[in-house]
């Protein structure tokens, strides 16, 4: 890496814009000293014609890409050319304000782009995606787009591991488009990934593909919800609609909503699955209560769910509670009583369920429950139940709770007050 740039984050993008800025700045504000005019062939003005002739040095030639002037902009463009580091400062200066400025990177980006190396490539990609949203920054991203439609397979491999999550989109979208990965890379991109944007394109391509076995299962097993979502929709593709089954009691609700709409298309339904599974409590799935709440009828799934509310595992509690705030339960004693539990996860959704009604319930309930004698976590839920209440003892009772004995009290209490 040349010495001007040694210091300089080359793959982050935002590290070049700040460069074209800060240099510009610098100039401005008598901190560098500006180019001079590149028609000023004897170098009277400091010599930057004379410069080109016998060829700048990177430091030279970033201050006269970067500066305030556009005829020397413009004229570095020309040995820029020749500077392959200094590609991403090109790709900033098509989207240049001065129309011959812009023009000109343009054709230089253009003659570049078929040529660069890998370490070029990554470097200018997310430059070029980063700045696209300026005012005339659409033609340079159209551009790398039309070029990567036609570069080699191993072109767009690489910057599928780019560490900017744009450039890796970019390039993961390209790469489908030409069917450059196989069903299984996609489904495994889409259960591995990071990048939520990676994980719901791979998960859509690998679905809508002639998926083998191992491809839905992998689908199926991801850990996002999103992702399985998608392997259960293939389900119905592959014909194998009784297999979604399982999946209306999966924690998340878009893999729910999609098993339902899959066994509905199979002539299956899923509220009678439901009903049948929340009517054996020792076999019932711990989320039978949330989708039966999701599709369900209040005059007759209501009491089951609250009978469920009773429930001896947690979770099963917890989602009961849950499908109560789906049926929009207003009875608000009833709802009082379940910020006991002695369960973290049902308190928590009986305080959301609890949340709209807030201004209706009595300070002394919610008062008496932030007292030693209650469990931490009825206390903390207890209090911010309080705060949204806009109760006048919030911020007593809050700096009682900072100094509790109970460091997981004191130390959620500080969190509610910012602290």
């Amino acid at each position: 890496m040349p010495s001007y740039l040694a210091r300089l984050d080359t793959w982050r993008p935002a590290a070049w814009t700040d460069l074209d800025e800060n240099v510009r700045g610098a100039i401005r504000q008598g901190m560098l000293r500006p180019p001079a005019d590149p028609h000023d062939r004897a170098g009277r003005g400091g010599g930057l014609g004379a410069l080109f002739h016998r060829g700048p040095s990177e430091a030279e030639l970033v201050h006269a890409l970067c500066g305030p002037d556009g005829r020397i902009r413009e004229a570095a463009l020309g040995q820029a050319a020749d500077r392959p580091a200094l590609l991403p400062l090109v790709a900033i200066r098509a989207t240049d304000w001065a129309a011959p400025v812009r023009e000109r990177a343009l054709a230089v980006l253009a003659a570049a782009l078929p040529s660069a190396d890998a370490g070029t490539l990554a470097a200018t990609a997310p430059v070029i995606l980063r700045i696209r949203g300026r005012l005339r920054g659409a033609e340079g991203a159209a551009l790398l787009e039309e070029w990567l439609r036609t570069t080699t397979p191993d072109v767009l491999t690489a910057l599928f591991t780019h560490r900017d999550r744009t450039t890796r989109r970019l390039a993961l979208r390209i790469g489908v488009e030409r069917s450059l990965f196989t069903p299984r890379e996609l489904a495994r991109t889409a259960s591995a990934d990071p990048d939520p944007a990676v994980r719901d394109t791979a998960a859509d391509a690998a679905a809508a593909a002639d998926a083998p076995e191992e491809t839905l299962g992998l689908l199926l097993t991801a850990r996002t919800g999103r992702v399985r979502a998608a392997g259960v929709t293939a389900l119905r593709r592959a014909g194998r609609h009784a297999e979604a089954e399982p999946y209306l009691y999966d924690r998340s609700g878009t893999v729910r909503a999609c098993a339902r709409w899959v066994l509905r298309q199979d002539g299956v339904d899923p509220l009678a699955l439901y009903r049948a599974a929340c009517a054996e409590p020792v076999t019932m799935p711990d989320r039978a209560p949330l989708g039966l709440a999701e599709c369900g009828e209040r005059a007759v799934d209501l009491p089951v769910l609250w009978a469920l509310t009773g429930h001896p595992r947690p979770l099963a509690r917890s989602s009961a509670v849950a499908g109560l705030r789906a049926f929009e339960v207003t009875d608000l004693p009833r709802l009082l009583a379940l910020l006991d539990d002695p369960a973290p996860g049902v308190v928590r959704e009986a305080a959301r369920t609890l949340s709209p009604w807030v201004h209706r319930l009595p300070e002394r309930e919610l008062l008496g429950r932030t007292g030693p004698d209650r469990l931490p976590h009825v206390r903390i839920r207890a209090l911010r139940l309080l705060r949204d209440h806009g109760s006048w003892a919030y911020e007593e009772t809050a700096r009682r709770l900072a100094e509790d004995p109970d460091p997981v009290v004191r130390y959620r209490t500080h969190l509610a007050l910012g602290r």
